[in-house]
Parts: C-alpha cells; structure tokens; sequence
C-alpha cells in the first residue's frame, strides 16, 4: 500500500505569491472598442470641410483641434489601472494621446522625466543613426519602468535602442483622412506616415496616434542607460 503523501500547511514561509505581470497603461484591452461610427463633414468654405462627430464633445479634439477616434473604457482596478486581456499589439488612442501629451510614462502613467532626460525606446532597425530627427508614437518611459516597457513591447527587444532627448516637440498625429466616396464618408486617405500639424490635410483627419520628434538626443544601449540613472540618483 502506498503511503499517503503529507502535503506541509500553508506558512508564510513556505507560500509563494506571483504578482501578474505588469502591463503597460497604454496597451488596449479586450472589451475596449472603437465607438459607433457617427461621423459627418461640414463645409468652411469652397472645397473645405471639417471631420466632426454628429455628437461631438470637446474631449474628442486635442489641444491642436484634430478629431481623434473614440474607444470605449474597460473596467479598472482599485489603483485605477485598466484591466481586461491585453491586446498586445495595440495602444488605446486616448490613453496613447493622454500620456503623449503630459510626457507620462507609458507603462504606469507617471510622471516621465529623469534627471538625463526623457527616455524613449526604439526597437531594432528603426533609427537611422545618421538621421538628426526621429518621430516616435511611443510614450516615454519612466527609470522605474524602462525594463518592463523593454520585455512587454512586441516591437522592442530586451535591448533596445534607447534614445535619450531633453525635449521632445510635438509634431502631428498618425491617422487616416476622410471625404466622400462611392460609399458616402469614407476614409479616402492613409498617409504613408505621420501628419504634422499644420497640414492642409488635418481639418478631415481621424487621428489615433500622437507623435513627438526629437532633434537633440543621445543614443545609448539598456545598460548604459541604467548606469548613468544610477549615478545620476
């Protein structure tokens, strides 16, 4: 007969406790989606026209007044942080936009800037060392969180580019244009990439994504970054 196995009670000693692993606050959930399409266009002038929402309320614009795409909300923890499965591969435009904006970090919201600069993260193949401006729709990331943003972003490597500016300019959105077509109001325009503001084009864009440029930065590896915080703190 096979004696019975003892299974130890449950101490603090012997018991382990994994954390769910941190997701970052811009990435969208599941059960987050785009809101009913009720857009319209409404003519200024000969051969202008302005994109709007028929319901429209100010928070749907940005400080620069381009249109931006509505999704909806997920539920949120105690600590106000989103729940719901993560859809990896997307940001939530307004969560994008918010920590965008405020230069927040991307993967706790708080308050982005280290005393080197602000940290944004690259992934492999998509600087150009010889470039003097690069356009990001990745939010900063704070000292804190560069680890995390690194092992969490499916465009980023455990190693990734880290570009270090201390100012980061507005520059445009990225989003799609629309006018009328064959089936009414209808996107009639996907710019190869980022539009500035400014652009004739910006009055009939839906924007999802906000983008900064930096001009004056220093490119470093994750090492290097983590050892010159440490210095710096």
């Amino acid at each position: 007969m096979t004696p019975a196995r003892t299974v130890p009670p449950r101490t603090r000693e012997n018991t382990v406790r994994r954390e769910p692993p941190l997701v970052p606050f811009v990435i969208q959930r599941e059960g987050e989606e785009a809101a009913p399409d009720n857009l319209q266009l409404t003519g200024l002038g000969p051969d202008r026209y302005q994109l709007r929402y028929a319901d429209e309320d100010p928070k749907d614009r940005d400080l620069r007044g381009v249109l931006w795409a509505r999704c909806s909300f997920g539920a949120v923890d105690d600590l106000g942080r989103p729940t719901g499965r993560p859809q990896w591969r997307m940001m939530h435009p307004l969560r994008q936009r918010g920590t965008m904006q405020a230069l927040r970090c991307q993967v706790c919201a708080e308050r982005a800037r280290t005393p080197l600069g602000f940290i944004f993260l690259a992934g492999p193949n998509t600087v150009d060392r010889d470039d003097p401006t690069v356009l990001t729709n990745q939010p900063p990331v704070c000292p804190k969180h560069v680890r995390t943003a690194a092992e969490q972003c499916p465009h980023l490597t455990p190693d990734p580019t880290v570009l270090l500016a201390q100012s980061a300019p507005m520059y445009g959105v990225n989003g799609v244009g629309y006018g009328y077509g064959d089936q009414g109001l209808q996107v009639v325009q996907r710019p190869a990439g980022p539009i500035p503001y400014g652009h004739d084009l910006l009055p009939t864009v839906l924007a999802s994504q906000m983008v900064r440029r930096l001009s004056f930065f220093r490119l470093w590896g994750m090492n290097q970054l983590l050892w010159e915080l440490e210095r710096a703190t």
